[in-house]
């Protein structure tokens, strides 16, 4: 009894009773959250008193700031769009048709036609030396900013002062010294060591416009206390409108002298030209504005029109973040593998999914599609590999087919649907990527570039470990407790 009575004896007790009842009264209450999440939240609070709540006011809410979010939306209201020509309805077979229409709806892109896209690497390489595709794709992007006449625009969620991060920094400096408008945007937490570094300096002192995005979360004033590690985990390069680049690769070498126990990262990244280019070039802008207040809003349909390729690919990108509709990430995984009749070949190094995801993923083989997800064998996070394994016997019952790439982080994020449709870009199957990060991917309907990316996953499969259903009954209980604990708690990773 003296149990009950204690918050009505104590004003002390009694307040944090109410804080615990107000914060779980807000877990359940707030918009765009799912069921799961709301369990998971209500659960934590209860159970880790004080600790849950503050929990909740750092990591339960994903507002990145009221101002923010404000210069964000008059940013994009003045911004136009990059096209208004897009594709006659003909032109894209009706099954895609369906996929690129959710895009639009994201970001209001439309599908163009007329792109060359091409996915960037050393035809050298073999699957047992990961790292060349990696270092291939920094020597076309350095190439390129060697040409560039107007301007280059770059954005990453990691850069690391090694060999690749310093050759792409002395590139930007060459091309800020022949009067080529420079900008460049990193994440603040992502790029922590480089923006505190000698590299960071010397871009800025070549004259290279510089900015860390989101230092600054959460804003304890005015109460927009959120999530403390809402991150730009975009990868974006624009140059002079003719050339963009989006993929998984952050700018680092692949050996990642962070992390260099999980290395080499295995990568994928794609080069473009054609109309597409302008809704890269959207992306990084409509971010750097609203960040900066810089009014560089008429770049993205500066004259001359788009070059046009008469045998080229029909292309989209979409941007994701805690800004943009709710659950558009996940919307757009769903609905590319609900699109699948043959065959869906997925790689991912993190796997937290949600439930539609999950589901979708389960009921690919289901309906007939021979279906295939890869991880890497070692994952950098604990509790990511952890809730990921924890839906491998899902996985497995349902048919899917279960490997283990184990040279390294294999780090691309990439599906192709029956060797047609491919959906490339930064985006991960986690819920950091299907919530709170800012992401950017591309939706490709071309066979023979889809059969490029294919051929590079197949690669990732050949030499990677196929996961059988004993196996994973096989795993000990506490093994087995310690994933399903982790697993269940995801909605609040």
């Amino acid at each position: 009894m003296a149990f009950f009575l204690s918050p009505l004896h104590s004003p002390l007790a009694f307040l944090i009773f109410v804080v615990h009842l107000l914060v779980i009264a807000r877990a359940i209450t707030r918009p765009n959250r799912v069921p799961a999440s709301r369990v998971a939240w209500v659960a934590v609070i209860t159970f880790l008193p004080l600790l849950g709540v503050i929990a909740y006011l750092f990591l339960g809410e994903t507002s990145i700031g009221r101002e923010r979010i404000k210069r964000l939306r008059n940013t994009e209201a003045r911004m136009p769009l990059p096209s208004d020509a897009g594709l006659a309805n003909g032109a894209i077979d009706v099954r895609v048709r369906p996929l690129f229409d959710l895009a639009q709806s994201i970001n209001g892109f439309k599908p163009e036609t007329g792109n060359r896209i091409v996915l960037l690497g050393d035809p050298a390489a073999t699957p047992e030396q990961p790292k060349a595709d990696s270092n291939a794709a920094i020597d076309a992007l350095v190439a390129d900013i060697e040409q560039a006449r107007e301007h280059v625009h770059i954005g990453f969620y990691i850069w690391l002062d090694d060999h690749n991060g310093g050759r792409v920094v002395d590139a930007m400096c060459a091309a800020a010294r022949r009067d080529v408008q420079c900008r460049v945007m990193v994440d603040a937490l992502g790029s922590r060591a480089f923006v505190h570094g000698l590299r960071w300096r010397q871009l800025r002192d070549a004259g290279v416009r510089v900015h860390a995005m989101l230092d600054d979360v959460p804003r304890l004033g005015h109460l927009a206390i959120g999530r403390v590690d809402l991150r730009n985990h975009r990868k974006v390069a624009v140059i002079d409108n003719r050339i963009a680049y989006c993929g998984s690769q952050n700018c680092a070498d692949p050996e990642f002298r962070v992390k260099p126990k999980f290395a080499p990262w295995i990568d994928l990244l794609l080069r473009r030209e054609g109309p597409v280019v302008r809704q890269a070039q959207y992306l990084f802008l409509s971010a750097w504005i609203s960040e900066t207040s810089e009014a560089l809003e008429a770049i993205v349909t500066a004259s001359p029109e788009p070059e046009r390729f008469e045998d080229g690919v029909i292309a989209q990108m979409f941007g994701t973040g805690p800004t943009t509709r709710h659950n558009a990430m996940s919307d757009m995984f769903v609905a590319a593998m609900y699109a699948a009749r043959d065959e869906l070949l997925v790689t991912t190094p993190y796997f937290v999914p949600d439930e539609a995801l999950l589901r979708a993923l389960c009921a690919a083989p289901r309906r007939g599609v021979k279906t295939t997800i890869v991880f890497p064998a070692r994952n950098d996070s604990m509790l990511v590999g952890n809730s990921c394994r924890s839906t491998w016997a899902d996985l497995l019952d349902c048919g899917v087919n279960v490997l283990e790439y184990p040279l390294g982080i294999l780090h691309s994020k990439s599906m192709t649907i029956d060797g047609e449709i491919a959906l490339v870009g930064s985006a991960n199957m986690d819920r950091r990527s299907l919530e709170l990060n800012y992401e950017n991917n591309l939706v490709v309907a071309d066979r023979m570039l889809t059969q490029a990316i294919r051929k590079r996953q197949l690669g990732y499969m050949s030499v990677s470990r196929t996961v059988g259903i004993e196996t994973v009954r096989a795993w000990p209980y506490h093994q087995r407790l310690l994933q399903n604990a982790i697993g269940m708690m995801a909605p609040v990773l």
